[in-house]
């Protein structure tokens, strides 16, 4: 791995679990400080993430972090649907028995973990097999570009889920695990029509859970979460 490459994870991971306040300045000298790197690589990595709209950047101000709004959360969870929809319909089609297996093991792995207290319940570990599992679902899909879009968008919605995550905010009357459970099911039983209302049904809820959790001020806009 590059330098550019591990300043970009260690950048991109510490955006989504809301070190940096949204729209909060990244400069160069604090971020070498930080992670102990120079300007170069911290510079291709900024810009990386300038591209998937993680990080914006001004002419003569430098880098920030991408404002939240409960627009874009709702712009990113439509465009997902619809995205991901066309993509398991396409899986479901495709998809042979190495790719079914892997949707089972990706669902037992995620469920285990979900299930861990203690010193065991990893949120980061939880959240490694929350993706595992959704790309489990559509890595059939034979479509290199959709499932690139599929990470973008699932980056883009993490940086609202994970601040809630951390503040280990449980949803009132809603069992997820029995979603996913519901998901992997009508996805291995190749009916596609139930399966797209699932993940509609599924991801909508997110959404109002985040919105709920996380009240929005001054119209769309949500509360910048202090860094740590």
């Amino acid at each position: 791995m590059t330098l550019a490459e591990k300043a970009y994870d260690a950048l991109r991971h510490d955006i989504i679990r809301g070190a940096f306040a949204p729209e909060s300045p990244l400069r160069l000298a604090d971020l070498s400080e930080r992670y102990g790197m120079g300007f170069s690589p911290l510079r291709e990595a900024l810009n990386r993430l300038q591209a998937e709209r993680l990080v914006t950047a001004e002419s003569l101000r430098g880098f920030r972090v991408a404002p939240l709004s409960l627009d874009e959360l709702h712009d990113a969870i439509a465009l997902r649907i619809q995205i991901e929809s066309e993509a398991l319909r396409s899986a479901i089609r495709l998809g042979d028995d190495a790719w079914a297996a892997g949707i089972v093991s990706a669902l037992y792995a995620l469920t285990l973990q979900a299930g861990r207290t203690g010193a065991q319940a990893d949120i980061w570990a939880l959240e490694a097999r929350h993706h595992a599992f959704h790309r489990a679902l559509l890595v059939a899909c034979n479509s290199p570009w959709t499932l690139e879009f599929f990470e973008r968008l699932y980056a883009a919605t993490e940086r609202y889920r994970i601040p809630v995550l951390l503040a280990a905010t449980r949803p009132a009357g809603r069992d997820v695990q029995a979603e996913h459970k519901a998901l992997a099911e009508a996805t291995l039983d190749r009916d596609a029509g139930k399966a797209v209302v699932v993940l509609r049904e599924h991801y909508l809820r997110t959404a109002e859970d985040i919105e709920r959790a996380i009240p929005a001020q001054d119209g769309d806009a949500l509360p910048a979460k202090a860094a740590v």
